[in-house]
This record gives C-alpha cells, sequence and structure tokens, in this order.
C-alpha cells in the first residue's frame, strides 16, 4: 500500500478534483490494508542451520495437488508488515513465469475478473488488494488463476516482507496444481481450505463455459472468501450454494472510490462504461462496485451471505448486484450500508435477511420480496426504485422492517424518488414494521405530488412488529393505501414478474 502511494504522489494530475478522487482511493485503500505497526525482527527472519525457511509456506510440497486458483499465504513467527518495494514471483516448473506482484508496480493493483469486458468489449480491470496483511499472516492473491496439473516454483525479494531475506532458491517453495474437473461437469465444490475442485468461488465461475446453456451447481464450503466475485452476461444458468447463510460468507470491501463512479471518472469509456447497462447514463460505471456482481441470466445464490466489508460512510458499495432475468436470492443475508442489494431485471428473494441505511434494497425492478427483514443500521431510506411508467417496480411482502439499536423513531422512509422516475413502483404487503418508519412513510427529491401522479408508492395492511395496524393517515399524499383485491393480486409474483413465477411447487400448494 506505501508503494501504491508514492505513485500516487508522482504522478500529476490534469485536475483538482482528480486529486481529490485519488487521495480518497488511497485512504480507502489504507485503511483497508490494516497493516500492523510491528515489523519481524530482522534475526526472527533468518532461514534456520537446516535450510528450511524461516516461516510456513502454503501452499508447499508436492505429495498433494492444490487448487489452481489458490492464494499464498506467509506465516511468521510474531506480526509482520508489508514492505514497500520488492516482487513475488510464480514460475511454472520449466522457469516461465505465470505471474508476479510487485510492490512498486501499480498495475500489480489492478487485476480482470471474470473476463470481464466493458459496453465497448474492452477487458475491464478492477483496482483490488494483492497482499493482506493480518498479524502474523499474509496472503497473496495472484492475478490470475494457475494453469491445472502443472507444477510452480515462487521466489520472494528480500525486504518484500520488512525483515525478511526473501526467498531465492526455486527449489525451497515448490507445488503443483491439481487438474480441472472433466468438461461439462455440472456440479462443482468450493472450498477455501482445500479439498474442493476450486479454492474461490471466482476459479469455479470462471470455469464454467461460455455460452453455458445447462444449469451448473457451485456448492461453496463454510468458510470466509474474501473476494470480488463477477459473473458475466456469458455465463447464465448457474446455481451457487453455500453451507448455510451463517456458515459461508462472501465478502470484500469493493465501493465506488475503490471500483465506480469517483474511480472511473476520467477512465476513458472504452476501459470504463458497464455493460447491459438498463438506465445508459446512470449506469455508466456502477456495476464495478460489488462485492458479488452478476450479469447473467438464469442465476440463484442460497444459503450464503454476501457482505460487502466498505465501512459506515465509505460510498455507495452493493454487496450484491444482479443484472440480469430471473434472478433468485433464497435464504441469503445481504450486508452493507449504502445500496446493500441492487436488482434490476426480473428478481425473486426470500427467506432473507438485507440490512443497510441508504437505498439499501434499490435497482429499476421488478423485484418480488418476500418472508424476509429488512434491518436499517440507521437513518435512511429503506429502498429506491427507478422504473419507467409501465415498468415493474418492487413488491414487498409479508417482509419485517427492524432496526439497529440507536436508530431513533421516525427517522426512516420506506421508499423514495426523485423526479426523474416519476412513476416509479414500490409496494408493501402485509408487513411489519418497528417505529423507526416515518409516518409519512414516503419521500420525493426534487418534485412533489402535483407533479407525482403516476407514482405508484402502494401499502396494504401495515402493522407494527406487535401486530398491531399502523397509523397510516400522514402518509405522503400521492401515496395510496390499496384495497384487499388490489393487495392479493400483488401477491402473486407472476403479476409483477410478466408471468413468471419462481416459487416452488410447495409454495404454490402453501399459499406462499
Amino acid at each position: 500500500m506505501r508503494a501504491f502511494r508514492r505513485f500516487v504522489s508522482r504522478v500529476r494530475f490534469r485536475s483538482l478534483r482528480r486529486r481529490k478522487r485519488l487521495a480518497a482511493l488511497v485512504a480507502v485503500l489504507l485503511s483497508l490494508a490494516a497493516a500492523p505497526s510491528v515489523a519481524v525482527p530482522s534475526a526472527g527472519a533468518r532461514a534456520p542451520a537446516d535450510g528450511r525457511p524461516a516461516v510456513a509456506l502454503e501452499p508447499r510440497g508436492l505429495g498433494r495437488a492444490v487448487c489452481s486458483d489458490t492464494s499464498l499465504r506467509f506465516t511468521f513467527g510474531t506480526a509482520v508488515r508489508l514492505g514497500t518495494e520488492g516482487r513475488l514471483s510464480v514460475y511454472r516448473a520449466d522457469g516461465v513465469l505465470a505471474d508476479v506482484v510487485d510492490l512498486a508496480d501499480p498495475a500489480t493493483y489492478q487485476r480482470s475478473i471474470g473476463g470481464a469486458r466493458s459496453d465497448y468489449g474492452e477487458v475491464h480491470r478492477w483496482t483490488y488488494e494483492p497482499v493482506m496483511v493480518d498479524g502474523r499472516t499474509a496472503t497473496v492473491h495472484p492475478h490470475r488463476r494457475l494453469a491445472p496439473g502443472q507444477e510452480y516454483y515462487v521466489t520472494v525479494d528480500p525486504g518484500f516482507f520488512e525483515g525478511h531475506p526473501g526467498i531465492e532458491s526455486p527449489g525451497t517453495w515448490r507445488f503443483r496444481t491439481r487438474r480441472d474437473p472433466a468438461p461439462g461437469t455440472s456440479r462443482l465444490t468450493v472450498n477455501g481450505r482445500g479439498g474442493g475442485d476450486f479454492c474461490t468461488v471466482q476459479g469455479a465461475v470462471d470455469f464454467v463455459p461460455e455460452g453455458n446453456t445447462r444449469p451448473v451447481r457451485i456448492d461453496v464450503a463454510p468458510g470466509f472468501y474474501r473476494e470480488i466475485v463477477y459473473v458475466a452476461q456469458s455465463r447464465p444458468h448457474l446455481t451457487v450454494r453455500g453451507a448455510g447463510a451463517r456458515r459461508t460468507v462472501i465478502g470484500y470491501p469493493n465501493n465506488s472510490v475503490l471500483n465506480g463512479d469517483a474511480a472511473m471518472a476520467d477512465v476513458p469509456p472504452e476501459q470504463s462504461y458497464c455493460p447491459r447497462r438498463v438506465l445508459p447514463h446512470p449506469d455508466r460505471h456502477n456495476c464495478w462496485r460489488a462485492a458479488f456482481g452478476v450479469d447473467a441470466d438464469d442465476f440463484r445464490l442460497q444459503d450464503a451471505t454476501v457482505h460487502n466489508l466498505t465501512p459506515e460512510g465509505g460510498s455507495q458499495a452493493e454487496a450484491f448486484r444482479g443484472n440480469g432475468d430471473r434472478i433468485v436470492l433464497d435464504r441469503v443475508r445481504v450486508l452493507s450500508y449504502q445500496d446493500s442489494l441492487r436488482l434490476q431485471g426480473r428478481a425473486f428473494v426470500t427467506d432473507s435477511y438485507v440490512e443497510g441505511d441508504v437505498d439499501f434494497v434499490w435497482g429499476t425492478g421488478g423485484v418480488f420480496i418476500q418472508d424476509s427483514e429488512l434491518k436499517a443500521l440507521d437513518l435512511g431510506y429503506l429502498s429506491q426504485v427507478r422504473n419507467g411508467e409501465d415498468g415493474p417496480g418492487n413488491v414487498f411482502v409479508n417482509t419485517r422492517l427492524t432496526r439497529a439499536a440507536g436508530v431513533p423513531d421516525g427517522s426512516v422512509l420506506l421508499s423514495r424518488i426523485d423526479s426523474r422516475f416519476p412513476a416509479s413502483q414500490a409496494v408493501f404487503i402485509d408487513t411489519r414494521m418497528d417505529s423507526h418508519v416515518a409516518p409519512v412513510g414516503w419521500g420525493l427529491t426534487g418534485f412533489d405530488c402535483s407533479s407525482g401522479q403516476k407514482l405508484r408508492f402502494q401499502e396494504y395492511g401495515s402493522e407494527d412488529l406487535a401486530g398491531r395496524p399502523v397509523d397510516t393517515a400522514g402518509r405522503l399524499a400521492c401515496s395510496r393505501q390499496l384495497t384487499a383485491a388490489e393487495a392479493e393480486r400483488w401477491r402473486d409474483p407472476a403479476a409483477l414478474l410478466d408471468g413468471w413465477d419462481p416459487r416452488g411447487a410447495s409454495d404454490r400448494r402453501e399459499g406462499r
């Protein structure tokens, strides 16, 4: 991170605004690195007399093959600090360079993910953290997965870690990668501790061939997977299934400052504009800032948590972004602050939990959310739906609106919208809500009800958490309370989702 900061100080920026954006980016990267301030003592870094390395290295040894998307881990005897320059190099056994992390090279802090391409077809590159330091442990995340079924060795320059003499000999740190599953495999496994087909979720996604036409299931073992995941439009029909929402966690501190509007404003459109933009102007760069992003159709996420680790106030930072048709989230926890869950295109969310503070359920619709909890972490707005006059918005059925400790009464709106989208739709049916929901219920920015006659802010059967009817007399004048017959229509997902009913047969028999 200090090498990255030195690079920024050398660059001549074209405007004050550009300098401010880069300063914010550096601040985010430095805060996320969280490197301890205690360096490894020089004496502790010397190799023992028998030639063994001074630190534990993983993966190491040729006895058991490892995932081709493995990370490289150092475990020191005491806390470690990343150096300011130096290279870590990964070579094939024949000496061909496979990857390099160069602390003095700004390109080291970028990588391609998921074969993502801009709206112009050029490869898009994310800013990311190639080396993570946590106490005694340092983890290196290569820029790409290695070739399967190959033997590799690693060298490390002196000073890559402060006080560490480096690794020069090709014989010190060697390992081999396992072969890929057979082509056409329809069930893949991910285990960050080894034992699966892949070590990362992205590794499994990337194995699915572009142009995929049949269902593929990716089972993700318990654990924390610190990675940006991206599923391109060319890889539809995927299901990613964890081992339980509190057991399988996928997360990363991605955000607008790191990879969104704030970072891309001066990057040429050919490299930065989002593919599959629903709203051509607002959606120019905001597809790159999610922890887990999906541009593919027919995608399902089950039994997992997606957590954007960006701290509160750290800019727009989706945990999950779905930008395809027929996306399903089932028994999923979605955690962030601003813009936690973004869905554009037909989507269905059930038995899930979403938390945030500003617009933490948003997008263009149509989205049907049922049997879920939406928790406000601070004063703000629960949802924002941007859709046209005839477009489907968001329908919430049988949801619970809760709040974190300290969130005041009357401080959260059900939904808000600005004057660009005056016909937007948000419908809350059979909702139980705490008193943090403001009596007015809804908010308008840049216009008022006199020009909001096509607005579809609607509600039916709202109760407090104890089951008592909510007094809706003070609701926004251009919002509306539905009749029982109207509410019954919207309880059916197919009514919103153009005939698509994503519920299982058992759900329909039970009337869910």
